[in-house]
């Protein structure tokens, strides 16, 4: 299997080179850290100190890491740590958050098994830790061969993603014998992994990192600095519209243009945060026939900028000093069907969330937040009805102080009540860093349960 896999990954890569050229004249969105993703990295080996690789996908994984590598650096001092992000987006957010932590800040390689074993042979790490589910068999048939072991931390498995492993059978099995532990965001989350094979002795519910991120530090200076080059102030009401999807964008101008008509009583203005920048110069032509004045964050200072209506967050990593502007912050990739992303940045920053109906990538936090009446979800309506729908909720908040400042209290205390994971799960690589056994050594865990986090 792992030989029929490795030529599936050879074909899929031969076929997708065609794409990538283009891609890579465009934007060279994949053929940024190149020499790092065919195994070319930093070499570390042989430096006397031991290391321990985070391998983070995107942005959200790398901000929901946050807490767990300043723990980790706490923890173990004598480590080095190096990050690994498969995205540019998610490099450029590492580089920004880790620059002090890491000793390294790379391009996750591509899952051959000569890419692995190269950089393995540079890195020589004591321990490799997999943020979510991103299971990938060279690695950790590699790393299982070098008897270092691997820990998924933060673990997700989505109804998805579990029906498309289980046509794996047997395969899927051997893959997650190869991990020394998981431990899963939820006690649904455990359960899916075990039913796919994984000794039951080794998977624990550490509860969801992301609740412990949400209260690492925004940076107030940037806050106000964009506060004050935009002009942002108590006497009008900001909507974000964050990590948005095509088409929310222009359901979210739609939308905005009918809140505005409803005459909320103050001034409204609407900021849009896209989720990918390769998208922004897209997003901005649509603002450009919207018929809304606006500017780009991007842009140099301008007399405008106070006045126009609407902000193009054209930028990396800032939407989290953006959010404690916010009155209503709408949260991308759910009317768009792509799963949605993390609320809790704007419910830790109390700011009343509206989420799309597609929420599966944070269905265990959507759960408990809706079951606390803390945030807003849109039903599934077609594109068209999409700009009605958000405005009336929209309106809603906006007319209603106190209902904006109740929902926005219970969401931060759903927070407060869920953190704890980075501790348990740091607890748990402790243990495994001081056992000299192999990395598919059975080790027991406790039970441990996050009762609102389910």
């Amino acid at each position: 299997m792992y030989l029929l896999y490795s030529t599936l990954l050879t074909i899929g890569f031969i076929i997708m080179l065609p794409r990538l050229a283009i891609d890579a004249r465009r934007n060279r969105k994949y053929v940024t850290g190149l020499r790092e993703r065919l195994g070319n990295g930093p070499h570390l080996a042989g430096l006397g100190r031991r290391v321990i690789w985070l391998h983070c996908v995107s942005v959200g994984e790398t901000e929901a890491a946050r807490p767990l590598v300043r723990a980790l650096r706490q923890s173990f001092p004598s480590y080095l740590l190096v990050i690994s992000t498969t995205t540019v987006t998610g490099q450029k957010v590492a580089r920004r958050a880790f620059a002090q932590d890491a000793a390294a800040i790379i391009y996750f390689p591509i899952d051959f098994a000569w890419t692995i074993r190269r950089v393995l042979n540079h890195l020589a790490p004591a321990m490799v830790l997999i943020m979510e589910t991103e299971l990938w068999p060279n690695l950790l048939r590699q790393c299982r061969r070098r008897s270092i072991p691997v820990a998924v931390v933060n673990g997700r498995i989505s109804d998805r993603s579990f029906r498309r492993y289980r046509r794996l059978g047997g395969f899927i099995r051997r893959v997650l014998n190869d991990v020394a532990i998981a431990a899963m965001q939820s006690d649904a989350d455990a359960d899916r992994i075990r039913d796919l094979g994984m000794d039951a002795a080794r998977v624990f519910t550490s509860g969801n990192l992301k609740f412990d991120s949400v209260a690492t530090a925004v940076d107030p200076s940037l806050t106000t600095t964009i506060r004050e080059r935009f002009g942002f102030n108590q006497n009008e009401r900001l909507i974000v519209a964050a990590s948005t999807h095509a088409p929310e964008e222009s359901i979210g101008i739609e939308a905005f243009n009918q809140v505005r008509k409803s005459g909320p009583g103050e001034r409204v203005r609407l900021l849009i945060a896209p989720r990918h920048p390769e998208r922004f110069d897209e997003v901005a032509e649509q603002l450009a026939t919207s018929g809304c004045s606006w500017t780009r964050r991007s842009s140099p200072p301008a007399t405008t900028d106070t006045s126009c209506d609407v902000v193009l967050l054209d930028s990396i990593g800032e939407l989290r000093a953006v959010l404690p502007l916010a009155d209503v912050a709408f949260i991308g990739g759910s009317i768009a069907p792509h799963g949605g992303h993390n609320v809790l940045e704007a419910t830790a920053q109390a700011v009343c969330v509206v989420t799309g109906a597609h929420t599966r990538n944070f269905d265990a936090i959507t759960r408990v937040l809706l079951s606390e009446d803390a945030m807003v979800q849109l039903r599934d309506v077609p594109f068209s009805e999409a700009p009605a729908e958000l405005a009336q909720h929209i309106v809603e908040l906006l007319q209603d102080q106190n209902l904006r400042q109740s929902m926005a209290a219970r969401a931060r205390a759903v927070s407060e009540r869920n953190r704890g994971a980075t501790e348990r799960t740091v607890a748990a690589i402790s243990r495994l860093l001081e056992s000299t056994e192999s990395a598919n050594e059975t080790i027991p865990f406790p039970a441990i349960h996050v009762t609102a986090a389910k």
